[in-house]
């Protein structure tokens, strides 16, 4: 079978990258993904969750897996993230053991003793080789059993694409399938303040422990990627590194952890926003609500813990009506009360992802959508004034996911705040947006000889969309 990197393939091998501390295992993982994916930080044990993406090595796919390093002293967290490379290097096709040129240490020894029941599925390669140099160290390592090594420097680039070879002539590819699943992964950043219960949800939702958790704050500091499947849809989950106010923000790696927090926003359909039900709403949670909202994500806003809050009646209610007050426009979003450590609230939870991923992906056919403008405009007609007359000629959808439309009119600069929002809530109400954000913008019509390039161009656009989505398009 030939591949390709711009379609999608189920029963990927895996590689899984392992080693001590600071060799550079997650430089490596980004060095094969040709991406910044994983953290890197001169301070050992930055990585601790294990990290999955998908990679494309030398015209093959696989998995690819970064690790936390394996350590003798260790503290806090380090048992659980030594549990979890173990885990992952059970169910890896290759296991690709990443040492330092130089003289081994006591934990590469004790690493490598305990690797060698799998040697039949483990390569070696010897980091920080760059130009050359050291390079008779990694073949000193041939003493320690392995039929060969691979000098590379993940830093600069040496010696890669061989290693790349060597892992594809390693793997089975026989059982790898092009996904013909015409319904994508719907994708789930689950963000919020530290220690609010997003890697319990992570796990709970993925029937997994890919996430530490623990009752230290900031445990989690790489985007975390599970899978799992809710009534035939597959769902992929983001578990993100908690977002902290700025000022709070001291460490280097903390500091990236929340920028890749933030920046994994980008790449969700839909984010699930926990709040600590006892704890409450804090300035910070409508911060990140409005980054999702800027963005057009499809937002829950998920109250954790909720089997910690006091039986009483009309609980739920008194809490509802404090969030749609602290977040005043987004009265759209729905709230949802659960426990991510007991899975109460779970089904409708993804039920309501459900119903909003439907929203996000909805397209609405020009006609219909002009023939509902001009019932609204007729509900509730422009201002007629000298200075505030303007006059709405045309719709068009340019966007889906995120949802985005653009009313064009004869005066932009005249069409007030207050009527975009009618027609924005109007749009949300009939046409089946009630769940979600969606972004108006007011063009010049086509009477004005300047703006008549925008409206085309905003035709061609929907074109395009509707092209490349196979023309399906729902009015409802």
């Amino acid at each position: 079978m030939e591949y390709s990197p711009d379609k999608k393939y189920r029963n990927l091998p895996v590689v899984v990258l392992v080693g001590r501390p600071n060799v550079g295992k997650s430089t490596l993982f980004n060095r094969l993904l040709r991406q910044r994916r994983a953290i890197t930080d001169p301070t050992p044990g930055v990585t601790r969750d294990p990290v999955e993406a998908a990679a494309f090595l030398v015209g093959y796919p696989l998995t690819l897996v970064d690790t936390g390093g394996f350590k003798l002293d260790r503290e806090a967290l380090d048992d659980l993230v030594i549990e979890k490379t173990k885990e992952t290097i059970e169910r890896a096709d290759l296991v690709v053991l990443i040492l330092e040129a130089g003289d081994l240490t006591s934990e590469d020894l004790e690493f490598i003793e305990y690797l060698r029941p799998h040697r039949d599925r483990l390569l070696v390669a010897v980091n920080k080789t760059e130009g050359g140099r050291r390079e008779s160290y990694a073949w000193n390592l041939l003493s320690q059993g392995f039929k060969t090594v691979y000098p590379i420097s993940a830093e600069h680039g040496d010696n890669i694409f061989d290693l790349e070879e060597a892992i594809v002539q390693r793997l089975d590819f026989s059982k790898v399938e092009e996904d013909q699943d015409a319904d994508r992964d719907i994708r789930i950043a689950i963000i919020g303040k530290p220690n609010t219960g997003k890697s319990t949800l992570s796990n709970r939702l993925t029937a997994t422990d890919a996430s530490i958790v623990s009752d230290i704050p900031g445990t989690t500091r790489d985007v975390v990627e599970g899978r799992f499947v809710y009534k035939k849809r597959s769902f992929v989950v983001l578990d993100t590194a908690g977002i902290r106010r700025k000022n709070r923000v001291t460490e280097n790696i903390e500091y990236y952890s929340v920028n890749r927090a933030i920046k994994t926003l980008e790449q969700a359909d839909l984010v699930f926003l926990l709040i600590d039900a006892q704890e409450g709403l804090t300035e910070q949670d409508k911060k990140i609500a409005a980054l999702a909202h800027e963005q057009g994500r499809g937002i829950i806003l998920v109250l954790n813990k909720w089997d910690t809050m006091p039986k009483l009646k009309n609980t739920f209610e008194a809490s509802v009506d404090r969030i749609r007050y602290f977040f005043g426009q987004m009265e759209y979003a729905p709230v949802v009360a659960l426990s991510a450590q007991n899975g109460t609230g779970i089904e409708t939870l993804l039920d309501t992802a459900l119903r909003m991923y439907g929203q996000l992906i909805r397209r609405i056919d020009t006609g219909p959508l002009n023939q509902a403008l001009q019932r609204w405009l007729e509900e509730y007609p422009p201002p007629v004034g000298p200075k505030t007359r303007f006059k709405v000629r045309y719709a068009v959808q340019t966007s889906a996911n995120p949802v985005k439309f653009v009313i064009f009119a004869s005066r932009p600069d005249a069409v007030s705040d207050s009527y975009v929002a009618y027609l924005r809530n109007k749009l949300r109400k009939d046409l089946g947006y009630s769940l979600i954000p969606v972004s108006i913008e007011i063009r010049g019509s086509r009477k004005d000889p300047k703006t008549a390039r925008q409206e085309r161009e905003a035709k061609r656009t929907e074109a395009n969309a509707r092209e490349r989505s196979g023309g399906h398009v729902s009015d409802r």
